[in-house]
């Protein structure tokens, strides 16, 4: 089952059991929630294309105790509606769910309009709102049942491509993979498993985040190698992460590297894995940056 699939049914099954849900969509998922439609007529909503009015909308919703779920592609989520985000959520305090698919590019066949690896870095500038990354559609559905209700804006990123493992997931706390000395590698979602099978027999510690705000610095600051290196894999921006790794591990000083999106518009078009190739999201290149930073 892909995360979106996973997305439906554990949506679904939310709906049937709390009635202060109310789904929004955004002119997507209309064909998979079609039971949702049916059984929850007064609850489930194609709003259409104009993300930021449903942003409004939920917020109104939320204001008057409901529940809202808001589902649509990344770029028109986060970067089209983030004023809406910042201030009918964000300064309001208002409590929310917003669930992207097509984020970096996964929508690589669509071009550079429906790219957004900007959108963890974005929302990381609206205080409180949360950020999850799940690495297979197992632990979306046990961090958005943890999560879903406890009154904040929750942002969930749904990736096209999962690891073929679910780990122990738990809402606001990385999992310790493995204890090292060289280095630790920080590993992100669905790109454990581009890291894993290049470094798992190096003498390196690895921690596997899925909710990135709040960041588990505890977790980092606990287990953090001896060198001082740490190597970020990310599937958004590079370097998104750098400032929860500097805040949860000072004063001591680190050297960072990181693999993940260049800074850059990627102008191609093609297959997300052909866009893997052509920027070095790979086994090998993870592998040679360790061992340049290892040895550095």
């Amino acid at each position: 089952m892909s995360m979106r699939q996973q997305f439906v049914k554990t949506v679904e099954s939310q709906l049937a059991c709390d009635e202060k849900i109310v789904l929004l969509l955004g002119d997507i998922g209309i064909f998979g929630f079609r039971k949702a439609f049916h059984n929850f007529a007064n609850r489930v909503y194609n709003i259409g294309i104009l993300e930021p009015a449903t942003i409004g909308l939920a917020s109104g919703l939320a204001k008057t105790g409901f529940i809202p779920i808001v589902h649509t592609i990344a770029p028109f989520l986060v970067e089209r509606s983030f004023e809406q985000l910042k201030i009918d959520f964000g300064y309001q305090r208002l409590g929310g769910n917003f669930v992207s698919v097509g984020a970096s590019y996964d929508y690589a066949s669509l071009g550079c309009t429906h790219h957004c690896p900007g959108d963890v870095g974005v929302l990381q500038n609206i205080p409180g709102m949360e950020i999850v990354v799940p690495g297979t559609a197992a632990e979306f559905d046990a961090l958005f049942q943890q999560s879903y209700a406890n009154g904040n804006p929750t942002y969930y990123r749904l990736s096209e491509r999962e690891n073929n493992k679910s780990q122990s997931v738990t809402f606001g706390h990385a999992n310790l993979l493995k204890k090292g000395t060289l280095a630790t590698v920080v590993i992100v979602g669905p790109t454990l498993d581009y890291a894993l099978p290049a470094i798992e027999d190096l003498d390196v510690s690895i921690i596997y985040y899925t909710t990135l705000a709040p960041f588990d610095g505890l977790m980092l600051r606990n287990n953090l190698a001896n060198s001082g290196k740490i190597l970020l894999v990310e599937p958004f921006y590079s370097g998104t992460l750098a400032r929860e790794i500097f805040s949860a591990v000072y004063p001591k000083p680190v050297t960072i590297d990181s693999v993940g999106v260049p800074r850059e518009f990627l102008k191609h078009y093609g297959k997300a894995n052909e866009h893997d190739q052509a920027i070095g999201f790979t086994c090998d290149n993870i592998l040679a940056k360790l061992e340049a930073l290892i040895n550095g």
